[in-house]
């Protein structure tokens, strides 16, 4: 493999200070929901075209590169990542610490500890390099990482015309953690056979396969009274919102499943008890049990709303589906990554993804989209950190299924 180490953390450094939390509040409402995302979109369409790429920057903010074929009669490829971070915790105001680690316990700021105990992937780069924030944000390796290592691959094949290719399409989008990033995608320019985004954990994963995600939103409407005489009369909207997320099975929400077994899970609640709203992720894998989550919650919150004589809205939003079936009809796309892996010394492994990825929303068009590590560990927390070697084995297996695709 070649060393990109130095070179790949050193965008990936640059890139982490870009502000770019996305705002879910804002989805559908401000494309990008965030200004930070936006400035770095416009950094990298500028960077791309440095190294000799047509670029595309339109109202859907989303950059597009080609590069263009050195080789006829190969198919077209396309790279994707997404630049926006997300907000469970600050992403914005990152100190990113690049170190040598020396094992034990990671002390950070804030009181902040990625703890040895709890992170037995380490324990693989003793006297390594890893980077991590300061301990008063996330990292953005989620998916500032994936950006950096395709930004290096192009650069790299833009100097060496001896790697031959056919056409090559680079997709940055924004706004993915909000679910949103697709939703004005420009598909038309899209001429890919298949499309790989580098959105993935640990060094090794290739997904192939993702939950099939909805949100409902349920809007409780009461009736207010005083409280001294409210007997009969008072319709507490909190209280029916209350009963009914309390009626959804907690054997079946996130803290209580893994692996292929799906969830219902409330992210949000708020309002009055003359108003109230939630809102409910549901997530699975099987087609059959996903719909079966819908109705099923459909009918609690219609069921409890109705005994306590409350009026109640519901709303349901398809996020995206399992990408599995667009997967399984380019079988090229997963035999490409694996046995690209294998010629560089990569070992790599199917799994699945209990979340989904802007490629879900792009295998629903039909194009087989799947997804690859970008290294990085605990996403979406203050203990996030990444290897610096683990970046480095992304940037060359995408070198990697460059060349497979131009010599298969």
């Amino acid at each position: 493999m070649e060393d990109f180490r130095n070179s790949v953390a050193e965008r990936f450094l640059r890139y982490t200070k870009f502000d770019t939390m996305s705002n879910a509040a804002l989805a559908g409402v401000k494309r990008p929901t965030t200004d930070g995302q936006l400035k770095l979109l416009e950094v990298l369409k500028a960077e791309l075209e440095e190294l000799g790429l047509e670029t595309y920057l339109g109202p859907e903010a989303v950059v597009m590169g080609l590069l263009k074929a050195n080789k006829e009669n190969v198919p077209t490829i396309g790279f994707m990542a997404h630049v926006d971070t997300a907000d469970d915790v600050d992403g914005n105001h990152v100190k990113a610490r690049r170190f040598v680690y020396e094992g034990g316990d990671i002390v950070l700021e804030g009181g902040t500890v990625i703890r040895e105990d709890e992170n037995p992937d380490l324990k693989n780069f003793i006297s390594r390099e890893i980077i991590t924030s300061d301990g008063t944000t996330l990292l953005g390796a989620d998916d500032k990482a994936g950006v950096s290592e395709i930004m290096e691959a192009v650069k790299y094949l833009t100097q060496h015309p001896e790697i031959k290719h056919g056409d090559i399409e680079i997709y940055f989008t924004p706004d993915e953690e909000t679910g949103s990033g697709m939703s004005m995608f420009p598909y038309s320019r899209l001429k890919s056979k298949c499309c790989y985004t580098f959105d993935g954990g640990r060094e090794g994963e290739v997904e192939a396969e993702c939950f099939n995600a909805a949100t409902i939103e349920l809007k409780v409407s009461g009736v207010s009274m005083h409280l001294g005489s409210a007997r009969g009369k008072l319709v507490n909207a909190i209280t029916v919102l209350s009963q009914i997320i309390t009626t959804l099975p907690m054997a079946e929400s996130p803290e209580a499943t893994d692996g292929r077994y799906g969830y219902y899970s409330v992210l949000e609640i708020g309002g009055t008890n003359v108003e109230a709203h939630a809102q409910l992720f549901i997530r699975d894998f099987d087609r059959e049990s996903f719909e079966r989550r819908i109705e099923q919650s459909k009918l609690i919150a219609n069921n409890i709303a109705s005994l306590y004589h409350a009026k109640i809205d519901i709303k349901t939003t398809i996020s995206y589906r399992n990408m599995a079936e667009a997967n399984r009809k380019v079988p090229e796309a997963i035999t490409s990554i694996m046995e690209a892996g294998k010629s560089i010394g990569l070992d790599l492994y199917e799994t699945i993804i209990r979340g989904g990825t802007d490629g879900a929303r792009l295998a629903e068009t039909g194009v087989s989209c799947p997804n690859i590590f970008a290294g990085g560990i605990n996403f979406h927390s203050l203990e996030e950190w990444i290897p610096v070697d683990s970046m480095n084995s992304a940037v060359n297996l995408v070198l990697a299924i460059v060349s497979w695709w131009a010599n298969k």
